[in-house]
């Protein structure tokens, strides 16, 4: 089988080989999937760059999320899952005409469900859906803050927080991406080009203070987030776009922007941080996941959420993919098919 390999970190165009590798084979409890094509992450970017502590040593084949066909079924994965056309999440692997996966991590999608609606279900669909309906559900009337609005995950999540009644600011850079969480029915939308964001805020809160904040940001963000939730918020950390800079001197400078908390401060003044990392979820909780995918699919049907995609990429275009994604210029999801 064909899959783009990673084979030094850097520039994309330099960073992959399209390389030929024996086709893998599911132990007990795992399926082979025929992919279509796969789905591109921010962590994908960070791979590339060397900054993703996770990533496989090199060469390896990254990637978080496939969709295709089940053409191989190992011990004990219920016999019908086989010839389903699936959306599913890999522990990397997934840059490969063939992956394999738990059969949890799987979710039997429509015949006609394009491929990159399909691929924004699965790791960025699982992602919103355990931020805004499992580790902070949400509830009517609360203020909620969106980090990052119109990408893969933000998206997701404020229609997630709109369909909880939530008051929804939506955090974004530029006018194209104002107008699509404006489409999405984000109540404010805040664009960062037009100033900082954290004042633009607290002029909209008013005397008020958020309720939850659901940040893909880090570094100096974390601060002025943490300054804008009151009593009973919640603040969920879920990415880290602000890290720059390569090397110990990049990780110093983005860790001493977010600071130190004393966990005494959060109790007395009934504040809480919240961190997600998918792949450590997975190891611990494949339940979760499983759980996850199957309602994001669901509301995905139900019309409850509607999966934007920026655009997809032919196989031989995965660099400028990759590049299209780093450049924070994208909205929604990237894909790429075989």
């Amino acid at each position: 089988m064909k899959a783009w390999t990673l084979i030094r970190h850097g520039d994309p165009d330099r960073a992959f080989e399209l390389r030929e590798h024996p086709s893998p084979h599911p132990a007990r409890g795992q399926v082979l999937i025929r992919c279509e094509g796969f789905g591109l992450n921010y962590a994908d970017t960070m791979a590339v760059l060397g900054l993703y502590r996770e990533a496989p040593p090199l060469p390896s084949v990254i990637g978080y999320e496939v969709v295709g066909r089940v053409e191989q079924l190992g011990e004990g994965v219920p016999a019908e899952l086989l010839g389903k056309r699936v959306t599913a999440l890999t522990r990397f692997g997934g840059y490969a005409e063939e992956a394999i996966t738990d059969h949890r991590a799987c979710a039997v999608i429509p015949e006609d469900l394009p491929l990159g609606e399909a691929a924004a279900l699965a790791t960025q669909g699982c992602t919103a859906w355990y931020a805004a309906r499992i580790l902070c559900p949400l509830r009517k009337g609360e203020r909620v803050i969106v980090h990052s609005a119109a990408g893969g995950v933000g998206h997701l999540i404020v229609q997630l927080a709109v369909n909880s009644g939530c008051e929804v600011f939506a955090i974004v850079g530029g006018k194209e991406k104002a107008d699509l969480v404006r489409h999405l029915g984000a109540t404010h939308v805040i664009d960062r080009s037009a100033g900082d964001y954290a004042r633009q805020l607290s002029a909209l809160l008013g005397k008020h203070r958020a309720d939850a904040s659901f940040n893909a940001v880090g570094g100096a963000s974390f601060k002025k987030d943490l300054s804008l939730i009151g009593g009973g918020g919640r603040l969920v950390l879920f990415g880290g776009a602000e890290r720059g800079g390569i090397g110990m001197f990049g990780t110093v400078r983005f860790v001493w922007r977010m600071g130190v908390v004393l966990p005494i401060f959060l109790m007395m003044k009934s504040r809480s941080l919240l961190g997600i990392n998918m792949l450590r979820l997975s190891d611990h909780r494949q339940d979760l996941i499983a759980e996850c995918l199957r309602e994001v699919v669901q509301a995905k049907q139900d019309g409850i959420l509607k999966t934007h995609v920026h655009g997809t990429f032919d196989a031989d275009q995965l660099p400028a993919a990759i590049k299209a994604l780093a450049s924070g210029r994208t909205m929604g999801k990237v894909v790429v098919k075989w």
